[in-house]
């Protein structure tokens, strides 16, 4: 059974504790968050941070925001270890232009879809209506272009993308 990262009975040191190779005290403040199992865990954030830096944080932070901290810590360190210059903005500015492309795309099936709703219409409302010679000028206007029938073409399910945008950035 297991309880914070350590076994009843036997006193296993902590990932941390086995990379710097000292004895695991009870009281250790990494062994909640670098159990044994997960080395390369605390490798990565020691290579990034360093062990006293890390130690520093925890200490600093109540122990209910620890294991977001460690989380963090362990989520840019790797990050830095595969991007050394750019780290964690490099993964961000990666995928904004990610969204930028998508966005940019959503719009072009967008518009196309318009486009051809308005071909349909037109298409349709020729085929219904008399030449028109035969009809008035208002007659005919009105027949191109009728109100009722203009939601049809227009009504497009859009994404707010101004609040979409504004939602990413708001945590």
């Amino acid at each position: 059974m297991k309880e914070n990262g350590r076994k009843h009975g036997t006193l296993s040191p902590c990932a941390a504790c086995k990379l710097l190779r000292r004895r695991c005290a009870q009281d250790c403040v990494f062994a909640p968050y670098f159990p044994a199992e997960e080395p390369q865990k605390f490798a990565s954030v020691h290579k990034v941070f360093g062990a006293s830096n890390v130690n520093k944080m925890l200490q600093e932070l109540p122990e209910h925001q620890r294991s977001d901290a460690v989380s963090s810590m362990v989520y840019e360190a790797n990050a830095r270890v595969r991007d050394p210059v750019y780290g964690c903005v490099g993964a961000i500015s990666s995928l904004q232009q990610q969204i930028d492309s998508l966005q940019t795309q959503l719009a072009l099936a967008q518009a196309e879809v318009v486009h051809m709703r308005m071909r349909q219409f037109v298409s349709t409302s020729n085929a219904g209506t008399s030449s028109p010679e035969n009809l008035t000028p208002a007659a005919a206007a009105s027949s191109k272009f009728m109100p009722s029938q203009a939601k049809s073409f227009f009504c497009v399910d859009m994404v707010d993308q101004a609040n979409m945008a504004e939602s990413l950035w708001s945590y």
